[in-house]
């Protein structure tokens, strides 16, 4: 896996057209590459395997899916910590750990796509100790990804004050407005608690496998819908030089015997300037029913889970939806709602899935990258 805080070096003698200038950043938001697409006809009409959980079984065996972090862990973890501040060794270098979250990973995978790591003391640790431990961790699991125009690579989950009503322009994670269901533009999404809310801010999983089966079943026009590239996403101004405002994809994508799926409404909601401009169509009637039901029934078929500090909750991006209520900080000087956030990569040659995207191959592929621009580690939210 990668080192913390490291780019990561690709040996590519001439880089693809879509490929970042500069080697070791993150790839980027990408259309598919159309050609590739399985029509609507050829996806599995009912989806088997580990993936398709339902909440009645994560709660009977919570064991299956939730770890609790052990002294001799947390001890192996601050050490690692001490001597990454002495001489510079990466987190990583951790036996012990490494081999509790490599079992984890391959569960994540192929598997659930759920992990719940609890126990963390993160109230005994400065932000810069819990940061930097986190990256370590999330490094067993893949390679870190740019979440935004500035190259945040630990991205802050807190509300920033931004108008949650100005979706062309504002990420809702900087808000305290709730989320709907969704899925990131990577691999794994992790999410570390510092803060909790004061009321909300909760969490909401699914398996976007059994959402798949279930809408397949009960409204297979939609399941088509949802499956058929005509969906226009925007990239909210965090593009490079020379590209479109938006991107268009699936909602649902059927590649090399894996059903995948990168969505949210957000972002296919707040295309109306270049609708208006004339540049895309607008959202259909059918479009709009879809998004509903995908949403009712995810909500539907949901497991509700609260996120206590130290807690951190892994999601693979590929075959999991998550969502979020909305929340109410704690007035000042209390601090308020603090998530750390990682997107990693998990690539093909490390045991990721293939996507019909043109950077599937790639090691840091999925994103945002804007341009050049570094990757920065701001341990605050900016």
């Amino acid at each position: 896996m990668a080192p913390i805080a490291t780019p990561v070096a690709v040996d590519t003698p001439t880089p693809a057209p879509w490929k970042p200038a500069v080697q070791g950043l993150t790839s980027g938001q990408h259309e598919p590459v159309f050609s590739l697409l399985e029509p609507y006809e050829n996806f599995p009409k009912k989806i088997e395997g580990p993936t398709v959980w339902t909440r009645e079984e994560l709660t009977e065996n919570p064991s299956v899916w939730k770890h609790q972090w052990t002294d001799e862990l947390i001890t192996e973890v601050e050490d690692a910590y001490t001597a990454f501040e002495a001489t510079g060794k990466p987190i990583t270098a951790i036996t012990k750990v490494h081999a509790f979250l490599r079992e984890i990973r391959a569960s994540l995978i192929d598997g659930r796509g759920v992990a719940l790591l609890q126990g963390l003391p993160v109230d005994r640790w400065s932000v810069q100790k819990s940061a930097a431990i986190y990256i370590g961790i999330g490094t067993v699991f893949g390679y870190t990804l740019s979440q935004n125009g500035k190259g945040h690579v630990l991205g802050h989950v807190k509300d920033l004050g931004n108008d949650p009503t100005q979706i062309h322009k504002v990420r809702i994670y900087s808000t305290a407005a709730r989320q709907f269901f969704h899925a990131d533009a990577g691999d794994i999404v992790g999410l570390l608690c510092l803060h909790r809310a004061k009321e909300g801010g909760e969490s909401d999983i699914v398996s976007a496998h059994n959402l798949w089966n279930t809408i397949q079943a009960e409204r297979p026009d939609i399941a088509k819908v949802l499956a058929t590239p005509n969906w226009y996403f925007d990239r909210k101004g965090e593009q490079s030089e020379g590209q479109n405002g938006w991107v268009k994809k699936a909602v649902f994508y059927y590649y090399d015997g894996h059903v995948t799926s990168h969505y949210d409404p957000y972002f296919v909601k707040s295309t109306g300037r270049y609708v208006e401009a004339g540049l895309i169509p607008a959202l259909s009637e059918v479009q709009k029913e879809a998004i509903q039901v995908l949403e009712d029934t995810a909500q539907r078929l949901a497991l509700h889970m609260i996120l206590q500090v130290g807690d951190i909750q892994l999601l693979a991006d590929t075959h999991v939806f998550h969502a979020r209520t909305a929340f109410v900080d704690y007035a000042p000087p209390a601090p308020r709602r603090h998530l750390l956030r990682l997107w990693l990569s998990t690539p093909v040659a490390e045991g990721g899935w293939k996507r019909p995207f043109p950077d599937s191959d790639y090691i840091k592929r999925g994103g945002i990258q804007v341009n050049s621009q570094v990757e920065t580690y701001p341990l605050d939210g900016e």
